[in-house]
């Protein structure tokens, strides 16, 4: 598992994966840290970037397109179209920095409600820095019970010392894969389904207008 497959076009599913949370706990670092196998000490992200890993997993090979977005405040205005289609949402937080815990209940779950257009979309909750074990403040425990109340994954990492970082996104991979919904959504056939039944309500309601999605 996790090892990379060729590029190009030759996966099974392609599935959309979100990397939610405040700004500075790490989202970037944990998707650099996956996608490249070093880690670097980044920016904050401004706006909404992007990064494509294609790796193997339950058998299949996947294509993985992976979503970074700014925690700042006003950098979230592209939220909707940020949300619609993705399989897969991490929702991340600094087991260092209690905010960062408290505002996944009061801030991102409501965003996950407001704007996912998918309920089958498999979500995880993921603590990162926990190479800084002496200064932490929110406990594995108070993890658990978030993840049960919200039906989410658990995991706690280091993007810094890569400690479960690859885990975190083989068992949300795993997970997708055990969903019949989102496999079809993830397949080239239902893609194709997808974009068909969206030109055939265009024709019908005789609309020259698109839905962009990315």
């Amino acid at each position: 598992m996790g090892s990379p497959t060729g590029q190009g076009s030759s996966y099974d599913y392609s599935f959309k994966i979100l990397l939610i949370g405040d700004s500075g706990v790490g989202k970037s670092s944990l998707l650099v840290t996956f996608i490249s196998h070093y880690v670097e000490d980044l920016t904050p992200t401004i706006g909404v970037d992007f990064k494509i890993k294609h790796l193997m997993v339950g058998g299949k090979k996947l294509k993985l397109t992976i979503w970074d977005t700014a925690g700042q405040e006003r950098f979230r205005t592209i939220t909707s179209s940020y949300y619609r289609n993705a399989q897969g949402i991490f929702l991340v937080y600094d087991v260092t920095r209690r905010e960062t815990f408290t505002n996944l209940s009061e801030i991102w779950a409501k965003e996950i409600e407001l704007y996912s257009t998918n309920q089958d979309c498999i979500k995880m909750l993921v603590g990162n820095k926990v190479d800084k074990e002496s200064d932490r403040v929110v406990t594995r425990e108070e993890g658990i019970a978030f993840a049960q109340e919200y039906g989410c994954l658990f995991l706690e990492c280091s993007a810094k010392t890569r400690a479960n970082v690859e885990k975190c996104f083989e068992e949300l991979a795993q997970k997708i894969l055990e969903v019949p919904s989102l496999l079809e959504e993830g397949s080239a056939i239902g893609k194709k389904n997808i974009l068909k039944q969206r030109q055939e309500s265009q024709k019908n309601m005789g609309s020259s207008g698109s839905d962009c999605c990315f």
